[in-house]
């Protein structure tokens, strides 16, 4: 999937002795957005933007150590091992002398004719790195503005986390001007960098340029133009997390200090064997208890009481990305957890100074795995509703930016669920979210020119095959038993196709098997076959 950008210049930071200029440059091939003001929480605002150029550059998934030196020498102490190995060949060791010498002198002879190369390489990406890091980055953030609020929304590297600065109005003094819309804006790391020296005693202007907008022919060439390939899981994982908040979920008030303990525990403790969860244990009335598997550390919430009325025990997984909110510790005065369920997306919400806030929203997974399978659900289709009525509900909601389904259900007459189907869809289609603080639909277009959700909404033709097995009803007999600390589950699908699937304590796919000539023939060396994906979607919904 293409996106296109044109910046009219590059956002910059104008630090002086007593002022800051904040200058964002919008994308000028979107619809005009601009918004100017003057910063009155500026530590707020700094600590909250940091934080959310951290969750741009995570990536939490395992990185393998690098051994390219070692197998380099490896290979060059190849020569020296076999010399020694055949030591009582006087003729064979004096051959390997002479070979290793003339190979010593061809190696010389080769760093010297490459070395030019690697250097101006190693200048070249180091420049990249420091001049221009946007270019390492999948994708600038998305700015909104809103009747109420400003806020920015980005994606992590590793796909798995997403995050959210939301800065009401009463975060900026002195607004002079603002037109509402979405547009995409120039982040660079010079640009963080700069953020790193707002301070109380300087008065700060926070600008998204209307002037990007005035667009002259003749001055096409102060435009930065920026064509992106991203892939297609960046926009599928968006909108999973934008369709997730819509989803009903299990909410309770943390404070602090609580997630401080979090964070603790999991840099105190490195843990070689799963589950790798946090068990979140709610009991009415009493203090929220937080497990840490698989120590089983304990960490109780005193300052924290669950006020639901069911008792519930909930596991989350990828936990440590929470260490993302590590910064806005000092400036947070609680934070509101809504977990969808065990294995299901989670988000953490830091109410920080007046109406300013941060969502960071979590995956089920940190890693992309076969288990992702199981949060195709979230970009099903919920209802059908005729699209003259879909277009009016979406006219409303632009009308005034925001609003509740029942308020736009009552003001054109129609029943609620039928308000908050369509939009769902429209969130599923990128050009709505839901503020979960606020419990309000905004509009919010990922993407000008829209997304086809049929393109997005299965990660490839076997999971739309698998899904669609389970939907016409083809696994039939489904069966599940634990054995030693894993669910097996069996069934048979269409009829014929005997299948068996493994999962472990992370729920996730350890082993499978089928009947089928796609596992005949490649086992699970290329991941499961449709059959053994139908069978895990159908365990799951049940």
């Amino acid at each position: 999937m293409k996106f296109n950008y044109k910046y009219s210049g590059t956002s910059s930071i104008v630090n002086g002795t007593s002022s800051t200029g904040v200058s964002f440059a919008p994308d000028i091939l979107r619809e005009p957005t601009y918004f100017v003001g003057s910063l009155d929480k500026k530590l707020p605002f700094r600590e909250a933007i940091s934080a959310l150029h951290e969750v741009v550059v995570a990536d939490f998934n395992f990185q393998p150590k690098d051994n390219s030196e070692y197998l380099a020498w490896l290979k060059n102490e190849e020569t020296n091992w076999i010399a020694e190995a055949s030591a009582e060949l006087p003729k064979i060791k004096y051959e390997i002398r002479q070979l290793q010498g003339q190979l010593k002198g061809l190696r010389e002879q080769r760093e010297e004719i490459t070395r030019p190369y690697y250097k101006s390489q190693k200048e070249y990406f180091k420049y990249i790195y420091t001049r221009d890091y946007a270019a390492w980055l999948v994708l600038d953030p998305v700015i909104t503005v809103h009747p109420d609020q400003v806020f920015f929304e980005c994606f992590s590297k590793d796909e798995s986390v997403y995050g959210k600065l939301s800065c009401g109005l009463d975060v900026f003094n002195n607004i002079n001007e603002f037109k509402c819309g979405t547009t995409n804006i120039d982040y660079s790391q010079k640009l963080y960098n700069e953020f790193q020296k707002i301070r109380t005693y300087k008065d700060t202007e926070f600008k998204i340029d209307p002037k990007g907008f005035d667009v002259q022919t003749s001055g096409e060439e102060s435009y930065r133009e920026v064509k992106i390939d991203l892939p297609d899981s960046w926009v599928r994982g968006f909108l999973q997390v934008s369709s997730a908040m819509t989803s009903d979920k299990v909410s309770f008030d943390l404070h602090p200090i609580d997630i401080a303990n979090f964070i603790a525990v999991l840099k105190r403790n490195k843990e070689k064997k799963g589950p790798r969860a946090i068990k979140y244990i709610l009991k009415p009335g009493q203090p929220i208890l937080a497990v840490f598997e698989p120590w089983n550390i304990e960490v109780v919430c005193l300052q924290s009481i669950y006020t639901g009325n069911e008792a519930k025990e909930i596991r989350v997984w990828g936990r440590r990305r929470i260490q993302l909110l590590e910064r806005l510790l000092p400036i947070t005065v609680k934070f509101t957890v809504h977990l969808l369920g065990t294995g299901m997306p989670s988000f953490y919400i830091a109410h920080l100074a007046n109406d300013m806030y941060f969502t960071l929203g979590l995956s089920g997974w940190t890693a992309n795995d076969w288990s992702q399978a199981t949060q195709l659900d979230l970009l099903a289709p919920r209802g059908k509703v005729p699209a003259t009525t879909m277009q009016s509900i979406y006219l409303e909601l632009r009308k005034d930016w925001l609003n509740t389904e029942k308020g736009i259900a009552t003001k054109l007459n129609l029943d609620v669920q039928t308000v908050k189907q369509s939009l769902e869809t429209f969130t599923q289609a990128g050009k709505v979210i839901y503020d979960l603080k606020n419990e309000v639909y905004r509009v919010r277009e990922l993407k000008r020119e829209g997304i086809d959700l049929e393109e997005l909404r299965f990660s490839s033709s076997t999971d739309k095959e698998a899904y669609q097995l389970m939907e016409n009803g083809e696994v039939r007999n489904l069966k599940s038993e634990v054995q030693n600390d894993k669910i097996e589950v069996t069934a048979v699908v269409s009829n014929s196709f005997k299948t068996t699937v493994v999962i472990n304590k992370d729920l996730q796919i350890t082993d499978g098997k089928c009947n089928c000539n796609y596992y005949y023939m490649h086992k699970m060396t290329k991941g499961p076959c449709e059959h053994i994906l139908a069978t895990r979607i159908s365990f799951d919904k049940k």
